[in-house]
């Protein structure tokens, strides 16, 4: 039986270990370097431990794991009401575990290897278009600084391409130099992305889950893969409000005696699904998609009485709770039109 919990501080060399009864009783409190933390918990009789869900934590739930312990992780904001007066390993591995045995504590649940390593590759190609913006900037800004005005968009680098080429051009031979560096960065890292996002659509078309998730409309390969590996189980969720609610597709309440006060959503939750899920209902609500919708339907009439990013939202909303659905009871999208009439 688990009667001892041990929260852990986790650091690159040394950890601090603070152990206790399920009653809050101090058994031990411990400086270990990495080795010596995993001999400690290999002689350890099977226990609860737990860790902030911070770098390498769920390696290290994995490793407890192997050893025959209960590992939990715990946001690191629920944690911090519970530091006593002056902050350090000790008093953080202390307050894991004070934190640890509130009975309506969550908990996060560890990612596998699996998940890990597809999200380090979204997160690959995330940043290479985040550097591809910053060089982009760059360049607009510089020309911006010459009197030559861009727009935002990779659209437009072919115009400014043509006025590198332009012999009539007023730019010093050092800017068109510097100009066409960044041309050149700019292409590469292009290039690059292009090759992972190849890779990703192959990774998402390689498991049941993800083909599954692609068949709804405005989810693609990357919003599946990134429901892969950064979503839980969807079965610690009741419902899919709840899902919904974990990537903060909800609105901020600050409600009082009685009078409910709703904002914009808080964007506390998991940015990237909630990002690809707002822009996969925005491709179905503008353009040609808007003019084959019904105005009769739920969505028209959102459309005809609010603004676009608000309905984008609500429909975001809706999809998290339909994948939630999808998932949890391993079916396909079907369009709820066509389940009602049947």
């Amino acid at each position: 039986m688990k009667d001892t919990m041990i929260g852990v501080d986790l650091a690159k060399r040394v950890f601090q270990v603070h152990g206790a009864s399920m009653t809050g009783q101090v058994k031990f409190r411990k400086k270990l370097t990495r080795e010596q933390f995993r001999r400690f918990m290999f002689e350890q009789p099977a226990c609860i431990v737990v860790f902030e869900a911070c770098g390498s934590a769920s390696y290290w739930a994995r490793e407890m794991e192997s050893l025959g312990h209960e590992a939990k992780l715990i946001a690191p904001q629920y944690v911090r009401p519970f530091v006593k007066r002056q902050k350090n390993d000790a008093a953080d591995a202390e307050a894991i575990v004070i934190a640890a045995r509130q009975p309506e504590m969550r908990f996060v649940a560890p990612k596998t290897a699996e998940q890990q390593a597809k999200a380090v590759m979204f997160r690959s190609r995330e940043r290479l278009v985040h550097q591809r913006t910053e060089l982009v900037n760059a360049l607009r800004a510089v020309l911006y600084e010459y009197g030559h005005v861009f727009p935002t968009g990779l659209v437009h680098l072919k115009r400014i391409e043509a006025l590198m080429d332009d012999p009539a051009s007023d730019l010093p031979s050092l800017i068109i130099a510097e100009c066409q560096d960044l041309l050149a960065q700019i292409a590469e890292k292009t290039e690059r992305i292009d090759a992972k996002t190849k890779g990703l659509k192959a990774l998402a078309a390689e498991t049941d889950t993800a083909r599954r998730l692609q068949t709804m409309p405005g989810v693609g390969p990357l919003t599946a893969l990134a429901v892969e590996a950064f979503a839980p189980d969807m079965a610690q969720f009741k419902c899919g409000r709840d899902f919904a609610a974990w990537l903060e597709l909800v609105p901020r309440q600050h409600s009082s005696g009685g009078k409910e006060r709703l904002g914009r959503i808080s964007k506390a939750g998991q940015s990237d699904i909630r990002r690809l899920l707002i822009i996969g209902a925005m491709t179905r609500i503008m353009g040609r998609a808007r003019q084959k919708l019904p105005v009769e339907n739920w969505l028209g009439r959102m459309l005809a009485r609010k603004p676009k990013m608000l309905v984008a939202i609500a429909l975001a909303n809706k999809m998290a709770r339909q994948l939630w659905a999808m998932l949890t009871k391993n079916e396909n999208y079907r369009d709820p039109a066509l389940a009602a009439a049947a």
